[in-house]
């Protein structure tokens, strides 16, 4: 992060990428002087509520984060900016969304934990979209014109007042990721599945050690169980999240049930002293390793692999149709993940998989009007997944046959139709060794 003063005193003269955070109530005009490089800023973290209208002579500007500021009006200005492709206002206080603030270029927009009762129409020239976050709103409608942006691939809009999914929304040919608990259309299936059988686990029977890792939506721990068991303990933050509720969360991780491609979730964590929500898991074994990290600003949807990542054709094998099946299993209890990701998976090097991470996780009824439309929409992530892993594998000219199979999987699993794509059961099956 740079300071004020570097600014002002032409310390970052030629920065492609500026951070300030620092009380800012007003827009320093000396950001201009960086107008012929500035491709990244980030006003994170201050107490903006306007831009300066001649914000477009930054003719560079690629990425805008103003989250954590005050604005109640996304600015129109925005709009007029030539190659401005990510906008970031997350949890500001914005009510309203001008038609004219949104640039036709835009590929990804968030507008998390904000009070947006409605989007405008013209979003759907927005044909480049590709993620849409809008989780933590008051939205009871979207528009119909958002069909016709055709890349969209990411949707969240968990927590907000949906009565109901549009079809529409469930036929786009290139949505692969959705969240969408925490809406009214969906309250019957999260209350059900609250008052299911969970154990209980005493806060009070917990020893709690290190911390493991922090994400979006909790914290989690090692700890040891009445005296005796290694576990991991993940204690929820209780806010909005970039995916939805930690209370939608929780719900679908004591719903998921056991499955060997899913880390066992043990019980809920009661009696915690600060009436914070969590849940108990066992501990993952230390030779499972993230199998990617989350999108870059540039790859915007896909995940990013190390370098050096290479997977054999048996490896391969093992980990997909791990992850097919605890996909499989998930859309039987009534669970869209929402988030199946590779960045979402640990694994060895032998193919052992682990999905992970519900925090983007919709419950649903089965025998429901979207049961199907949901499941398909899934199938195209795993197909992109899938695509990844084939692109690493180190496969012989003797798996010339499998691996051939396995590309005309994944083309069946991604083709713009949903309906025509295989189910997780389909898919099961075509994994399956040939004997």
């Amino acid at each position: 992060m740079q300071t004020l003063e570097q600014l002002q005193n032409g310390a970052l003269a030629g920065a492609v990428r500026l951070q300030l955070s620092c009380a800012l109530t007003e827009f320093p005009r000396e950001i201009f002087d960086l107008a012929d490089t500035l491709e990244i800023l980030d006003l994170s973290g201050n107490a903006l509520s306007t831009l300066p209208d001649d914000l477009p002579r930054l003719s560079k500007l690629r990425v805008l984060f103003c989250s954590l500021n005050q604005f109640t009006v996304l600015p129109a200005v925005l709009g007029a900016c030539p190659n401005l492709t990510m906008i970031g206002f997350k949890s500001n206080r914005i009510r309203e969304v001008p038609a004219s603030a949104l640039p036709i270029a835009l590929r990804w927009l968030i507008l998390t934990d904000n009070a947006i009762a409605a989007l405008p129409a013209t979003i759907g020239r927005c044909t480049q979209l590709q993620k849409l976050m809008l989780a933590g709103n008051q939205l009871s409608a979207l528009p119909e014109s958002l069909a016709g942006c055709t890349n969209l691939e990411l949707l969240r809009i968990a927590a907000n007042r949906l009565t109901a999914l549009p079809a529409w929304l469930l036929a786009m040919p290139k949505l692969a990721w959705l969240a969408c608990a925490g809406n009214p259309f969906s309250a019957a299936d999260e209350a059900a599945a609250s008052c299911g059988a969970h154990p209980a686990i005493a806060w009070n029977d917990l020893q709690m050690a290190h911390q493991l890792g922090e994400g979006a939506s909790g914290v989690i721990s090692q700890a040891v169980l009445a005296g005796a068991r290694d576990v991991a303990v993940k204690l929820f933050k209780g806010a909005i999240t970039s995916d939805g509720l930690p209370a939608c969360e929780l719900a679908a991780c004591l719903s998921a049930g056991a499955h060997p491609n899913l880390i066992a979730v043990l019980g809920e964590v009661t009696d915690h002293p600060e009436g914070v929500h969590g849940c108990v898991m066992a501990l993952v074994d230390p030779a499972f390793h993230n199998l990617a990290g989350p999108p870059s600003l540039e790859s915007c949807t896909r995940d990013v692999y190390a370098n050096d990542k290479r997977f054999t054709l048996d490896a391969l094998l093992r980990l997909a149709g791990g992850i097919a099946a605890a996909a499989q299993h998930l859309h039987a209890r009534g669970i869209l993940h929402g988030d199946l990701y590779a960045h979402n998976i640990l694994h060895t090097v032998a193919g052992d998989a682990l999905l992970g991470d519900f925090g983007a996780a919709s419950l649903f009824a089965q025998d429901g009007p979207h049961a199907a439309a949901l499941a398909r929409l899934e199938v195209r992530a795993f197909g992109l997944l899938l695509e990844e892993l084939l692109a690493r594998c180190d496969g012989q000219a003797a798996s010339s046959h499998t691996l051939a199979s396995l590309a005309q999987l994944q083309a069946d699993c991604t083709q713009a139709a949903p309906a025509q794509r295989p189910s997780f059961d389909e898919i099961v099956q075509r994994m399956q060794p040939e004997v």
